[in-house]
């Protein structure tokens, strides 16, 4: 998990390596709400592609962030959710919905 993860000096930085695309950033966001299939998720996000909404959710598994479960049915069904790490990066998330907003207000 993030343990094995070799992190910089910064947190700023280590933050920003966690999450530091707009993906990931959108896949915390839909996830905060609860858990979601991989088709919710990549309806919700949009103009994201299959490969790099897979490989962003293998990243943010492999970095602690979220779980994901796969159920042995026909078709495959696979389930992901925010786990506490996860979880505790909502008031990133807080801060940057009404940073937007309020920018987007000044406009």
């Amino acid at each position: 998990m993030a343990s094995k993860l070799t992190l910089p000096e910064c947190p700023v930085e280590t933050t920003l390596m966690l999450i530091g695309d707009k993906w990931k950033v959108l896949i915390l966001r839909d996830l905060r709400t609860g858990t979601k299939r991989f088709g919710e998720l990549k309806r919700s996000i949009g103009g994201i592609s299959q490969k790099v909404l897979t490989s962003n959710l293998r990243d943010m598994e492999d970095s602690g962030l979220l779980t994901r479960e796969v159920f042995a049915e026909v078709p495959p069904r696979v389930e992901y959710t925010l786990t506490d790490l996860g979880k505790s990066m909502s008031p990133i998330l807080d801060a940057m919905e009404d940073w937007g907003r309020n920018f987007k207000e000044q406009q």
